[in-house]
Formats: C-alpha cells, structure tokens, sequence
C-alpha cells in the first residue's frame, strides 16, 4: 500500500506574521535565558533557534505538512535567528523589563497556540485534535529551552500555562464556528492566553491537584 501523499495548504498572511512574531518572541526568552546562564554566543543562538522553532516544527510533522515550514520559507529561520542576536546584544535592555523570559513567555505563548490551532483547522482537524495541537504548539519550544539549561519546564510547574494555550485554541474554534473575522479572533486568542498567564502568575493560581495528594 502507498503511503498517502502528504496535504499542503497555504497559510494566509496572518497565520504567516503570527508565526513569525511569534518565532521572534520566543526566541527573546531562549536567548535572554541563555544570556542569564552565561552561554557563549553560539550557545545563546542554538537556545533562542530551538525556543522559537522547535514548537512549529512539531506542529507541522504531526498534521502532515512537510517539509515543516522551518525548511521551506526561510524567514523563519531568520526570524530565529535575529532573536538570538538580538537577545545576546540586547538584554540589558530586556532585562529593564519586570520578569521579562516570563512576560515575553506569556506573549509567544499566545500567539503560537492560536498560530497552531489556526493551522491545524486548515488542515481539516476536528476542534479537539486542534486545540491539543495548539497547546503542543505553544509549549513545545519552552519546555525544550527550559530542558536544556537544566530548569524544570513551566508546564509542569504549578504556574498555569498549558491551560492558557487551551484557552486560546478555545477562542479560535468558537470564533471558527460562528464565522467570526479571523484577525479579530486571533488577537482575541492571543490576549485571552496573555492576561489569563500573567494573572495566573500575579495571583498565584495553580492547577488543580488530586484531593489529599
């Protein structure tokens, strides 16, 4: 039997600077906390580069987009690399920021899991498939940048944040269904999984644990 031949779909110009913003914001986190363990400068790029793709490049294998878009436009790679750059040169400035791998966490995180959900709905995946899809998307390049200078990833810290990803791939399935403008729903998303992380942090709520754990 031959193997299906693999489904390319387009993206539109949003889902395209979505990414791209959002390779670029997480490339800032892996790069300033790179800069924080005193990594050289090419330790600090193969942090920013692998905070900022590894969660598309994910994305992609799994909803049969391949080569992922990574190896295809290479924008994305630049936009990757550029944050590393700009983080090693730049993060005195960064640091001027009140938590700022956090804060910039908080906004990538947004905008990569409505990336991810727009994509794998335009790939044809039911609303379920597409959030989880979504929440790996977003989590994939933080829990690989926080693995690889030895920190416990933040989604399996008490923090909310794969709850903030849901909730953002939640905004872009209703807004899907009910035929809703795609750049409104998508800021709506993005900010929806913003604030809830930042709050969560600000107010210390956590996820739920199992009664008498």
């Amino acid at each position: 039997m031959l193997p299906l031949p693999a489904l390319h779909v387009e993206p539109s110009v949003l889902l395209l600077w979505m990414d791209l913003v959002g390779i670029f914001i997480f490339g800032l986190t892996g790069g300033t906390l790179a800069v924080r363990h005193k990594l050289d400068i090419f330790g600090v790029l193969v942090l920013a580069m692998a905070c900022a793709l590894a969660g598309g490049v994910v994305r992609d294998l799994m909803i049969g987009a391949v080569p992922p878009a990574t190896f295809r436009d290479e924008r994305y790679l630049w936009s990757a690399l550029l944050s590393g750059v700009a983080a090693f040169f730049g993060h005195r400035w960064i640091e001027r920021v009140s938590r700022p791998v956090m804060v910039l966490d908080a906004a990538g995180l947004g905008i990569f899991a409505v990336a991810g959900c727009q994509k794998a709905l335009a790939y044809g995946l039911a609303p379920l498939p597409a959030a989880l899809l979504a929440v790996v998307t977003a989590i994939g390049g933080g829990m690989l940048r926080d693995v690889l200078v030895s920190e416990v990833p933040r989604v399996l810290r008490e923090e909310i944040y794969a709850v903030a990803a849901l909730l953002a791939a939640v905004v872009v399935i209703a807004g899907t269904r009910f035929g809703l403008p795609e750049l409104p729903v998508a800021v709506a998303g993005a900010l929806a999984a913003f604030v809830l992380r930042l709050v969560s942090v600000w107010r210390n709520w956590s996820a739920p644990r199992a009664p008498w754990s």
